[in-house]
């Protein structure tokens, strides 16, 4: 499977002229998963860059392996959080990989320049006369938006109303080109579709459209990034300790951050990789319908892009959990009350680099490890995707709705929400269920997005994901992306 089939000189010189004129220098695939590879005259301009600047520089910062600190830092490992079992009540080792290092705040902005410079650097998009387009729920829409604003391409960002309402004033404060809000919250996935049918039909070839949901650069990106650094963490600081890589736990959203699973299983053939879904919302637990309160997870369908045929288990966590806890784990009483039980005053102050769905995640992985009778021998991974900074003011709504957080709430949902979870609402996938929820994809993408079945019957073809995550492809890309660089002569 080629994502880019031929090469558009007349519009590749346009985009080259652009990066020139705004002294864009692009990273590489390989740079972003190993910064060491980064020319030092950059790494040096970053030194006095803000992790969030609307700088050109900050390309090269979309990467998990930045310094923790939100002003002129460099590169390390990346940053991760083990949560303690004094917090999660399993023996097994639960390992968070940090979103809230890249510019924006989530890893978002990587799969979105996973979609776009692909086709930026092949003149399959050409920044002078289209408008790239960014459907989401959320974070990858910001990250498309501040994408465009750093390669000074238009951004058209498209997002529910219902959303929290920091997402609406970042993209307003970057200069956003358009911001459009349709109906619904975080399950109206549906009505984004139907804005993009309608952008196509008015404005035509003056769009480009980087829809998450069936753009494999998203999964390619997670693929070699996200499964990368996982996979680097478990070598270089579990590995040695004769522990084993026993899964992956991801929410399943857009489907990009679980293909980092794909990658991590040919490292680790016997793990297990597990998809997370809110509760009142169970699209892959039972074909299901609803609305939820965990911002960041799409539903209503199962995305173009998930190997359905790679996922083992799913697990429905109840959003009533996952917002009780983000107020257990960042009011004051709930800091106080971990502390109590004994979970390490390192991992308490840590607990707000975890957003709202980085709590499903850790639901998820809690109820994981339980099923599987997994103990200290095991470490399972997930990815924080972005933190509570994005997340103010949905605390403050339940502190409004619910009153002051106190000691008592604390206990209780300590009790019931850590020690207490269960492995209800899991289901684990027999090879029948999988091939169902391949089957699944057809009444989106077959029937209402313009797809057929011949090429929904490739996706169950394990040919067709070697053939897509191939490392010639993404090494391509990477030539590609140096022609473009030696041809601004930004980097001489």
């Amino acid at each position: 499977m080629k994502i880019i089939e031929a090469v558009n000189e007349e519009v590749l010189a346009k985009a080259v002229a652009r990066a020139r004129e705004r002294g864009v220098v692009l990273p590489t695939f390989a740079q972003q998963r190993d910064p060491s590879r980064i020319p030092e005259s950059i790494v040096a301009r970053l030194r006095e860059v803000g992790l969030w600047d609307l700088d050109p520089v900050n390309l090269f910062r979309i990467t998990w392996k930045n310094e923790p600190v939100s002003h002129g830092g460099g590169f390390g490992e990346g940053t991760w959080l083990e949560f303690p079992s004094e917090l999660t009540g399993v023996a097994a080792r639960i390992v968070g990989i940090q979103g809230k290092w890249f510019p924006t705040g989530a890893h978002k902005v990587g799969a979105a320049y996973g979609c776009l410079v692909p086709r930026l650097v092949s003149g399959n998009f050409d920044p002078t006369s289209q408008k790239a387009v960014w459907p989401s729920t959320g974070n990858y829409c910001r990250g498309g938006a501040y994408d465009c604003a750093l390669l000074g391409c238009p951004a058209v960002a498209i997002l529910p109303e219902g959303m929290s309402r920091e997402r609406f004033e970042w993209l307003q404060e970057i200069g956003t080109d358009e911001i459009i809000a349709t109906p619904g919250t975080e399950s109206n996935v549906k009505e984004i579709y139907d804005k993009c049918w309608e952008l196509r039909q008015e404005r035509g070839d003056g769009i480009v459209i980087f829809n998450q949901f069936e753009e494999f650069g998203n999964a390619i990106w997670h693929y070699y990034q996200t499964g990368g650094v996982v996979q680097e963490i478990f070598t270089n600081h579990y590995q040695g300790q004769n522990l084993r890589l026993a899964g992956w736990i991801s929410a399943t959203g857009s489907a990009g951050t679980i293909a980092a699973g794909d990658y991590l299983r040919t490292q680790h053939p016997h793990m297990r990789v597990v998809a997370a879904e809110a509760l009142q919302c169970p699209t892959l637990y039972q074909f299901g319908f609803g609305a939820h309160r965990i911002e960041g997870i799409g539903d209503k369908h199962v995305p173009w892009i998930h190997n359905v045929r790679n996922t083992d288990m799913v697990v429905a966590v109840d959003d009533e959990q996952t917002m009780q806890l983000m107020r257990l784990f960042n009011e004051p009483a709930g800091r106080e009350h971990l502390l109590q039980r004994g979970v390490p005053e390192a991992a308490v102050t840590q607990l707000d680099r975890a957003g709202i769905s980085c709590i499903g995640n850790l639901v998820a992985a809690i109820k994981t490890a339980k099923y599987y009778d997994l103990d200290e021998r095991d470490v399972l991974f997930l990815p924080l995707t972005d933190s509570m900074e994005l997340y103010a003011s949905r605390m403050e709504e339940m502190q409004a709705a619910e009153g002051a957080y106190s000691a008592d709430r604390a206990t209780a949902h300590f009790e019931r929400y850590l020690i207490g979870t269960s492995t209800d609402h899991l289901r684990e996938l027999t090879y029948a269920d999988r091939k169902a929820l391949h089957n699944f994809k057809y009444f989106t993408w077959v029937e209402q997005q313009g797809k057929t079945s011949d090429e929904l019957n490739q996706l169950w073809d394990e040919a067709f994901w070697a053939e897509l995550f191939a490392p010639e492809q993404v090494a391509e890309w990477d030539r590609m992306i140096d022609a473009f660089n030696a041809a601004t002569g930004l980097l001489k």
